[in-house]
């Protein structure tokens, strides 16, 4: 579903490009943003790891085993250690929604850690982050 709570903007992470900002204040729990995602093969992955593409997939399943590209802003919320939003897959759907894990200021940054499930919490991040 579109979000009419969001924006695309030049982000202030440095090196991350663009982000995704909160075009109006957004409560602590509040469904941000539903997404769809396209699961990307493991041979077609193979062939993207090489392209700017890599840095926009999100790992999908139970134990992280697919790749997939999230459609509408969804590949587009940068990594922070600190987020103030989380993402909940919906495997059946084949959507990723974004939520509100704090209160969150009009034109604030919307992050989330792409790390944030417990089961593999202590998984590094693929790239360095700078922030």
């Amino acid at each position: 579903m579109p979000s009419d709570k969001t924006y695309v903007a030049t982000s202030e992470i440095a090196k991350a490009g663009r982000g995704v900002f909160a075009k109006v204040e957004i409560k602590k729990d509040e469904l941000i943003e539903k997404c769809p995602v396209i699961e990307v093969s493991k041979h077609d992955t193979s062939n993207l790891t090489e392209t700017i593409l890599v840095t926009y997939f999100y790992y999908f399943g139970k134990d992280k085993e697919r790749s997939v590209i999230v459609l509408g802003f969804g590949s587009l919320y940068n990594h922070t250690d600190k987020p103030n939003a989380i993402y909940k897959e919906k495997q059946e759907e084949m959507t990723i929604e974004f939520f509100a894990s704090r209160d969150i200021k009009k034109n604030e940054e919307i992050t989330v850690s792409y790390t944030q499930d417990i089961q593999n919490n202590n998984r590094p991040l693929w790239f360095k982050a700078s922030e």
